[in-house]
């Protein structure tokens, strides 16, 4: 068990609002198909001024404000995410740069499973930290989709959300992670290449499987029941596997957070971006149990249960 408390929760999203509707216009597909697929009705899409690094200065700075922190306090920057700007230096100094953040800083690379990986890291780094630890999940994904590909372009989105964690009366009460690196080629960008490639039905199959086996192995470490949780907050990749995974883990779907209807697939970010919105509606309170999972490319999954503080 590693004591934490998350003192502030912020998010960033991009102002263009793209509707199933719209995307009937320009590919063939349309709002039904989608909807019944994935479960997205919209997402939203950056502009060319919207980019990896103002997305996540945009989170990061809300969250600061929320926790009553300023950038001086900070005593690490943990950002996740597999869209980067540019390929050196790492996104977290763009960030850094932005806010006048001076601590140390580094770039987590775990596509979907990032946000609960990079959280895992600072809990484990919140005890000895100079100061707040700030973790950021952030993608810019259509920058990697291909806009006519009606496999990908109607699932993926770009949005932001981070969370800073001081030591409090919460806690990281166990977690889970793991890789199976056989099923890098089901969702990838291959090598030499610009965009997503995808094969959709494998991923639906697999992540089922390792959303439900990693949850219940967190829980497991965490000696608590699935039964036990008061939030479960999956990531936001399909309705259809959240759906088949809380189902099989035993937990009600008025404990089940769902926003991919209105997001879309952010990957490192849909998890921060869920719990925030949850938080903002009073669904979770102090002492409660919740449990995180995240899943995509790799194939990598990680899962984290916290007691909230």
């Amino acid at each position: 068990m590693l004591p934490l408390a998350i003192s502030g929760i912020g998010t960033a999203t991009p102002e263009r609002r793209v509707t199933n509707v719209d995307l009937e216009a320009v590919l063939d597909t349309s709002d039904e198909w989608i909807r019944t697929r994935s479960g997205i009705v919209e997402r939203r899409w950056a502009g060319p001024a919207e980019t990896t690094a103002s997305l996540a200065t945009e989170a990061v700075a809300a969250a600061l404000k929320d926790a009553g922190c300023t950038p001086d306090d900070v005593g690490l920057l943990v950002l996740a995410t597999c869209t980067p700007d540019q390929v050196l230096p790492h996104s977290g100094a763009a960030v850094c740069d932005a806010l006048g953040i001076g601590c140390g800083s580094f770039d987590l690379h775990a596509a979907c499973a990032g946000f609960v990986d990079a959280l895992v890291v600072g809990a484990g780094l919140v005890t000895t930290a100079p100061g707040p630890i700030v973790v950021v999940g952030v993608e810019r994904l259509t920058s990697i989709v291909d806009p006519g590909d009606r496999t990908t372009a109607v699932l993926f989105a770009d949005g932001a959300g981070a969370v800073v964690i001081e030591p409090g009366d919460g806690a990281l009460l166990g977690w889970d992670a793991g890789t199976d690196g056989a099923l890098h080629t089901i969702l990838e960008v291959p090598a030499g290449d610009r965009f997503i490639q995808m094969d959709g039905g494998e991923v639906f199959r697999r992540a089922v499987r390792v959303l439900v086996d990693s949850t219940a192995a967190a829980c497991k470490r965490a000696g608590i029941e699935p039964a036990d949780v008061d939030l479960f907050v999956p990531h936001q990749a399909n309705v259809r596997i959240i759906e088949a995974a809380r189902a099989r883990l035993g937990i009600s779907e008025d404990r089940t957070v769902v926003n991919l209807d209105r997001w879309g697939n952010t990957s490192a970010a849909s998890i921060p971006i869920a719990l925030s919105e949850a938080a903002a509606a009073g669904r979770v309170r102090s002492g409660d149990i919740v449990l995180a999972s995240g899943f995509g490319a790799g194939m990598t999954w990680a899962s984290a249960v916290l007691r909230w503080a």
